[in-house]
């Protein structure tokens, strides 16, 4: 990796990693120089939106071409900690897709090949780089509400997308509609109330669905000190909504989004906050969306890259995909999961 240029190769072509080709597009010092396409689709695409830029469909042969400083993994979820593996061990830095693994043992690997390697991950959860979302972690950190006491979270929305091969829909590859959704806002809501130190358990209901496939759930997270955190997601519903109301011992935020999908570059959003008693204040956003937050998040972790850093490494992520597999097997048997301290 030159001062100037950060050359990327980009492991998965499919509709989010067209996203990622051209939120790269956008940023300065970016250059896609190789694309791992997994099937004739995801190739065509290829074709048509980076036709200069060498294909292959052996993931491991764009590796061993090198020529690359750092590696995008957007590949289905059971496959990120493999491939992030691979990539560190030829001797890159990795952009990664959320969640860092499907299960503990995953992330373990990750956190180990980085450790070896020296290479840096960055996991993707850009919704800590929102003008919005992170808003909110300022908004806390500043003591502007007091200790956080109470969350709540809500996502409605319409179901899922198949993806390349129907992948959302199969559990061995994406773990569970826990992973590939709420993973983003079990990060938030224990970003939010980081002071309050890690969750003592997690209950949860739901219904619709089996394998981990569940269209409606909800889960609460409950701390030590009484504070707790109520997520629900509901992927039977239409377009995309989320709503977040956080209260604090001095204070309270409300923030919602709403579009017509969760790709959508032209959303309604606000953000209102109260210190005290005085009336709540609304903060103006320029922007919010993940349309937006990629592009930021990739800007970040390139120049983290060339400072030698990770902006969200594995470790730091492996504590919303704990949190996630507790939400799941609390599902499956009906009982609260105790977390470990």
């Amino acid at each position: 990796m030159t001062d100037s240029v950060s050359r990327i190769a980009l492991a998965g072509f499919g509709a989010w990693g067209q996203m990622h080709a051209r939120a790269l597009g956008a940023i300065d010092g970016a250059e896609v120089v190789a694309v791992y396409c997994h099937g004739e689709s995801s190739a065509k695409a290829a074709a048509e939106h980076l036709p200069d830029v060498p294909r292959f469909d052996d993931y491991e042969a764009m590796l061993a071409a090198g020529g690359y400083d750092v590696v995008s993994v957007t590949v289905p979820n059971h496959a990120h900690s493999r491939f992030a593996c691979l990539a560190l061990d030829a001797g890159a830095n990795v952009f990664l897709e959320k969640p860092a693994g499907l299960s503990l043992r995953q992330c373990d690997e990750v956190i180990a090949a980085a450790d070896r390697t020296g290479g840096r991950v960055a996991v993707n959860h850009e919704l800590r780089v929102s003008h919005q979302w992170k808003a909110v972690r300022d908004i806390v950190a500043a003591g502007d509400i007091g200790p956080v006491r109470y969350q709540h979270l809500s996502l409605f929305r319409h179901k899922f997308r198949q993806g390349s091969g129907g992948w959302r829909y199969d559990p061995q590859k994406v773990g569970s509609w826990v992973l590939e959704e709420l993973v983003h806002f079990f990060d938030l809501v224990m970003w939010y109330a980081a002071e309050n130190g890690r969750p003592a358990r997690v209950r949860t209901v739901g219904n619709g669905g089996t394998d981990g496939l569940i269209r409606n759930f909800a889960a609460t997270l409950e701390w030590a000190d009484g504070s707790a955190a109520v997520l629900s997601q509901c992927l039977s519903g239409f377009e995309h909504h989320t709503l977040l109301e956080v209260s604090g011992e001095t204070g309270a935020v409300r923030t919602w989004w709403t579009g017509a999908m969760d790709r959508t570059p032209h959303p309604e959003f606000a953000l209102k906050v109260q210190r005290g008693d005085r009336e709540p204040e609304p903060i103006d956003i320029p922007r919010s969306g993940e349309v937006f937050e990629l592009e930021e998040n990739l800007r970040l972790a390139l120049a983290g890259f060339r400072e030698g850093r990770s902006i969200f490494s594995p470790r730091e992520a492996r504590l919303a995909v704990e949190i996630c597999l507790a939400a799941d097997e609390a599902y499956r048997t009906g009982a609260p999961v105790e977390l470990p301290r």
